[in-house]
């Protein structure tokens, strides 16, 4: 390696895979020291890369998205794999680096491993710094008047609201002073991509990952859709949400940086629009703060009462929610948009929950299993939240009796059934009146339209009143209980 007349500083790069808005970054940019980018596949029990398959499909074209960003700043981006304590201690005794700088994480496993790393490195003389900038809010100090974490949602929007404008993002450096390029491991050898078969192929159709198709989305979104955002949202037909969830997931752009661009346009977009938007990136900023203060969120009821809920857990049941194959068109569509982008939108992520949790009576954490896996905008917070949140067993949630009827959620959200259309083919002949009640059309316009229910579409699973009747007993018997 060349000889640098100041030792370098490593940039740990982990779900913050940008050079925008990056504090760590900045921080090590202006120390005016070289930097040695790096990115580490820690082992999958650290439970800190990829949730999912979906989402390391994603981090597969994130990270050489960000590598041809610093190439073009004529540096390149590291990769090595193995514990992060160790990968470190190596690469320091390699380049004589005398600095750690990283954003910091929220999930449990990665505020362990961070905070093992940096007594380790300050034991042995190494600078460890960390910084904010992956959430507006740290969650160690958003508290309530009485120094206990909020546990209901609009009390903490108005404490973050109340709170200030965030400081306004961080434009990346137009240089930086990179360091020579250790010896790093080939991205490919990660195997991240799938291959046979490749379930991921029409992933390329919607979504660009990086930085830059995150920056892309996001004028979009601002130009072409924030307009109206409050009501349209809910239609999944319409092209009326940001889809920058994947993109924040995987930290290619900031919450600081999105909420910066929705600065200034009170002239041409409604308020109402702006502060609904703003609340969607505040729920995930309720969610981390959940996680941060109940570390067992994705795996233990919030609310210990739900412990003795009786699941039925049907195995036939889950594999055909799974499959998009319930006989309900919103639930299958929304399950099968799921399968092809890896994505599904937000009105029908809770109406395919609703059904899982109460119509199946399938517990909350087999679907939130199979969302991490995949989704690629899967989060160890949101995901946990929400689903807990439907579940009725969370903070702040949705009381269990709330139970979607998966029909008139259909006819409200999707009136004309172009949803259901675009990921149910089999219905495509169906008119509006029958497409999310296949099962109640006349035989003969079922005929016409080329369905034979049981065969072409499957029958319901279950029939919805019933079950509902079914879901609101055990919900009593656990409530006497309590």
């Amino acid at each position: 390696m060349a000889n640098d007349a100041a030792p370098p500083v490593i940039l740990w790069f982990r779900k913050d895979l940008r050079l925008d808005d990056n504090q760590a970054l900045t921080a090590a940019h202006r120390s005016g020291r070289p930097i040695i980018p790096l990115y580490i596949s820690e082992p999958e029990a650290a439970g800190t890369g990829p949730l999912g398959a979906a989402q390391a499909w994603w981090l597969h074209h994130s990270l050489e998205a960000l590598d041809r960003s610093l190439h073009k700043r004529h540096g390149r981006l590291m990769l090595a794999s193995g514990e992060a304590l160790e990968v470190l201690c190596a690469l320091i005794k390699e380049s004589a680096a005398e600095a750690v700088f990283w954003n910091r994480r929220y999930d449990p496993a990665g505020i362990s491993i961070d905070a093992r790393i940096k007594h380790e490195l300050e034991k042995q003389a190494i600078e460890a710094r960390s910084f904010g900038g992956q959430l507006l809010h740290e969650p160690s100090r958003l508290m309530t008047g009485n120094g206990t974490p909020y546990r209901v949602y609009t009390p903490f929007w108005r404490a973050l609201e109340g709170g200030g404008e965030p400081e306004p993002p961080l434009d990346a450096p137009a240089k930086l002073r990179l360091a020579s390029q250790p010896k790093s491991e080939v991205l490919g050898s990660w195997k991240l991509l799938p291959t046979k078969p490749d379930w991921a192929g029409d992933f390329v159709d919607l979504w660009t990952p990086g930085e830059e198709g995150a920056q892309q989305r996001l004028h979009a979104f601002v130009e072409d859709a924030l307009e109206g955002y409050k009501e349209n949202r809910d239609y999944p037909a319409r092209p009326a949400t940001s889809m920058l969830s994947p993109h924040l997931a995987l930290g290619e752009i900031s919450p600081a940086r999105i909420w910066d661009a929705t600065r200034g346009l009170s002239q041409r977009v409604p308020a109402a629009d702006i502060v609904h938007f703003r609340k969607e990136i505040a729920w995930r900023e309720f969610s981390y703060h959940l996680l941060f203060h109940f570390p067992r969120l994705a795996s233990a009821n919030w609310n210990d009462r739900f412990d003795g809920f009786e699941w039925r857990n049907n195995s036939g049941d889950f594999e055909a929610w799974r499959r998009g194959m319930t006989g309900y068109p919103i639930v299958d569509a929304g399950m099968r948009q799921l399968w092809r982008h890896g994505w599904m939108h937000n009105r029908v992520r809770m109406i395919v929950a609703s059904f899982l949790i109460k119509d199946l009576m399938i517990d909350w954490r087999r679907g939130e299993a199979w969302f991490r896996d995949t989704l690629v905008d899967a989060d160890p917070a949101n995901n946990a939240a929400s689903w807990q949140w439907v579940a009725g067993s969370g903070a702040d949630a949705s009381p269990f009796f709330r139970i979607f009827n998966p029909v008139l959620q259909g006819e409200k959200f999707d009136p004309d059934g172009d949803y259901v259309r675009t990921y149910v083919p089999e219905l495509r002949e169906l008119g509006p009146k029958y497409i999310h009640r296949p099962f109640e059309a006349p035989k003969s316009m079922l005929d016409e339209a080329g369905i034979t229910l049981g065969q072409t579409y499957p029958k319901p699973i279950v029939d919805h009143a019933s079950a509902r009747n079914r879901a609101l007993a055990a919900y009593k018997a656990i409530r006497d209980a309590a």
